[in-house]
């Protein structure tokens, strides 16, 4: 049965071809996929970011939005006037507003305009000077987003100036993103640091209790001594972002810096794809294909097993499943024990759903679900149509750091 399953998706493969099964592209304004860093002014390069799946270039000057709208992306406009201040000092309140008005003025309503870039990684005293920036600019250039990202969640207080948690809730409360960002960047020779769940489930919870989106910056390249690149990285970075909730995915970086040992980002230095681009296409289709499913969710928890982060619950305290057995099947030698993570979720109807994320780096394993309430059945949420299915075959196996979303009927 299995083998005849898998003959017919060949067999649709072979009749419609690949490009027929491309889903949908999320606007940039409902899910954000970004590549972070300074946007290109080559349309070339430009045409090759939306191919790659992505919707927003990054941060781009003013003179470039027409190439960035005609390659079918947006941008946040960084420029000296709106994000060029001393922040411990900032200068007279009508200067700034004259000086934003007189930007809002050049731009006008350019469709390529997501926001305007404010600061990247600041710390609280530099934060209380960006709130009154994002407060300008909001009343300044109404529609049109603050753009603000914070520092993962493992910098020490004392160079934060305050905790964790209070200085992300400064983001929604105090500064008024209507989106909560940051970054974390915690993948070290095979395996994901704890940090990486634990900055996921306190931003979450800021997020749930101050009804803020939020958004990831993840690793997309290597440096220092960050693991390399794969599909296994990108699927657990970007899968466990969704199981918590995210709406927005950053790439650190799509263009690789031409400084230190930074290497295999999705453009080298010389200005060619590397084998990471198509890593980053693959993922990127598989957000554009469940986003519209995962627009109209909301998050009611999350789990992990057997292990759990200092900051997570485990998978018994979950509302609607018994256990997950998750093993390895098939395979002659000793096999490992599954790590996965559970994110569950509803819809405006209150039906329930969960994604599945396998935590492993390294491994494959097949999986079994069993639901506290007896009877119930899995619909699966295909990660390349974006469509309802039937849950059979072989659909029972997660591939290293993938997630699988479903709805419980």
């Amino acid at each position: 049965m299995r083998r005849s399953c898998l003959l017919t998706l060949l067999a649709f493969t072979c009749v419609f071809g690949q490009d027929s099964r491309q889903p949908t592209p999320v606007a940039a304004k409902d899910f954000p996929v970004m590549a972070w860093g300074g946007s290109p002014s080559d349309p070339d390069q430009l045409r090759g970011m939306k191919e790659a799946g992505l919707n927003v270039s990054g941060f781009c000057a003013a003179k470039d939005l027409d190439k960035v709208k005609a390659a079918g992306l947006t941008c946040f406009v960084t420029d000296p006037r709106i994000n060029g201040y001393p922040l411990l000092n900032l200068p007279p309140e009508g200067e700034i507003r004259r000086n934003m008005a007189a930007v809002k003025n050049e731009v006008g309503d350019h469709p390529a305009v997501l926001g305007y870039y404010l600061r990247d990684e600041p710390d609280v005293k530099e934060l209380e000077g960006l709130a009154k920036l994002a407060k300008i600019v909001r009343e300044t250039i109404p529609g049109k987003l603050p753009y603000i990202n914070l520092f993962p969640y493992h910098v020490p207080a004392a160079r934060l100036g305050t905790d964790y948690v209070t200085y992300v809730r400064m983001l929604a409360e105090k500064a008024g993103q209507p989106f909560l960002s940051y970054d974390n960047y915690s993948l070290a020779g095979t395996e994901m640091l704890d940090h990486f769940y634990n900055n996921l489930e306190i931003v979450r919870r800021v997020s749930v209790e101050t009804n803020t989106s939020f958004w990831n910056c993840i690793l997309a390249n290597a440096h220092f001594n960050y693991s390399e690149p794969s599909d296994a990285t990108f699927n657990l970075q970007v899968y466990s972002t969704l199981a918590y909730g995210g709406r927005g995915i950053q790439y650190f970086t799509y263009f690789t810096p031409q400084v230190g040992n930074y290497r295999l980002a999705a453009i080298d230095q010389f200005g060619n794809r590397t084998r990471t681009w198509d890593m980053l296409r693959r993922i990127n289709l598989q957000i554009h294909a469940l986003a519209p499913t995962l627009l109209k969710l909301h998050s009611t928890g999350v789990y992990h097993f057997p292990d759990v982060p200092q900051q997570g619950k485990p998978l018994s305290a979950s509302q609607s499943i018994e256990r997950v057995d998750v093993r390895q099947s098939g395979l002659v030698r000793t096999p490992a024990g599954g790590r996965i993570l559970v994110g569950e979720f509803q819809d405006s109807a209150q039906r329930p759903y969960f994604m599945l994320v396998n935590k492993d780096l390294n491994n494959s394993f097949t999986f079994k679900v069993l639901l506290k309430q007896q009877g119930r059945k899995l619909v699966r949420i295909s990660p390349y149509t974006g469509r309802e299915e039937a849950f059979s075959g072989e659909m029972d196996w997660l591939a290293p750091g993938a997630g699988v979303l479903f709805r419980v009927e």
